[in-house]
């Protein structure tokens, strides 16, 4: 008779069945969790991070330059010299703090017109023409914000350092300092610079009275007069702003300027004042223009395209191997 030791258990089953339904599950539901995140994740950085990547920037450095041929009212010789190079030179600088306290974005400008005797002086306070602004601006819509001391505090349109995101072929209103009113510009067409899509827009400034400066009389045809209120007039023949669609980033300008003096009530132009014939930017600010507009459409594409269409690609093959995954690992274990 069999001794009870002599009876064997019987055997156990393969481990590997059951090793293999442990480690295949968490890794499959892992790859599911990844799918489905990934899959969230996309309309989010679509419709919520790409708004609030759309906002104008506060910590601005930059230095654009317009140069041409003109004529100028030297006030040592009290006569206009022609066919003199003018350059007007435009520092835009963001004052960080004040921006991140108002949640506005608060620029302060510098422009100088020099002449080829103020510009040997490097100073602006001795340019033949020196104004200094400080603007205010919706960092999402590009408005005018009026707060945090802007001036002037008449400043209206809808463009005038950058234009407003997402440019359409439509008419915008730029604003212009020597005016002191917004210009009406209209869309005048479309063209490429690499992978970035440029808009075109034209306007003009016909003769408009600006203000009054007093002068010897004799400059405005009045010599009989020791001083008079000349009225200071303004026009300018030709606004051309060329600018990257996605951001609004101006990356080429021209414009032609006329500062003239009239006798007062005065049908015609008695002096010039200043006169720029087609004052253009410079090409090595276009050049860098240029880049600022590709660093600065590139990542809002990034955002605003590459990353939420290969979110949901990414996330729907994972989200679909995760299922296929678990339910052959269910199978498996069904099966054992």
């Amino acid at each position: 008779m069999p001794s009870p030791t002599s009876v064997s258990a019987p055997p156990p089953a393969p481990a590997t069945t059951a090793t293999g339904a442990r480690t295949a599950a968490p890794t499959s539901l892992a790859l599911l969790g990844l799918g489905v995140f990934l899959l969230v994740l996309a309309p989010l950085l679509a419709w919520y991070v790409t708004p609030w990547a759309k906002v104008t920037p506060v910590d601005v450095d930059v230095t654009t330059v317009f140069t041409g041929t003109g004529s100028y009212f030297d006030t040592d010789a009290l006569r206009t010299r022609d066919r003199q190079r003018i350059t007007l030179t435009r520092h835009v600088l963001g004052d960080v703090a004040a921006s991140e306290k108002s949640g506005r974005a608060v620029w302060d400008v510098s422009t100088t017109v020099d002449t080829p005797k103020t510009l040997a002086l490097a100073d602006p306070r001795r340019a033949f023409q020196w104004t200094t602004e400080r603007w205010v601006t919706d960092r999402r819509s590009n408005a005018p914000v009026h707060c945090c001391g802007e001036a002037p505090t008449r400043f209206d349109g809808d463009a005038y350092l950058k234009f407003p995101f997402d440019l359409r072929r439509t008419g915008y209103r730029w604003w212009d300092n020597t005016l002191g009113a917004a210009v009406p510009l209209r869309f005048a067409g479309e063209r490429r610079a690499g992978g970035l899509v440029l808009y075109r827009f034209t306007g003009t400034v016909p003769a408009t009275r600006t203000g009054s400066r007093q002068v010897p009389g004799r400059l405005v045809g009045r010599p009989q007069q020791g001083q008079i209120q000349a009225e200071e007039w303004y026009a300018n023949s030709g606004i051309e702003l060329v600018a990257e669609q996605r951001t609004g980033r101006i990356v080429d300008a021209a414009i032609s300027p006329v500062k003239t003096l009239r006798a007062p009530g005065g049908r015609h132009d008695a002096v010039t004042l200043l006169r720029g014939e087609r004052l253009r930017f410079t090409p090595a600010t276009r050049r860098a223009q240029l880049r600022l507009a590709e660093a600065d459409s590139g990542r809002l594409a990034l955002v605003g395209g590459a990353l939420p269409v290969g979110a949901a690609v990414a996330g729907g093959l994972l989200t679909a191997a995760g299922v296929i995954w678990v339910a052959r690992g269910r199978r498996r274990t069904e099966d054992g």
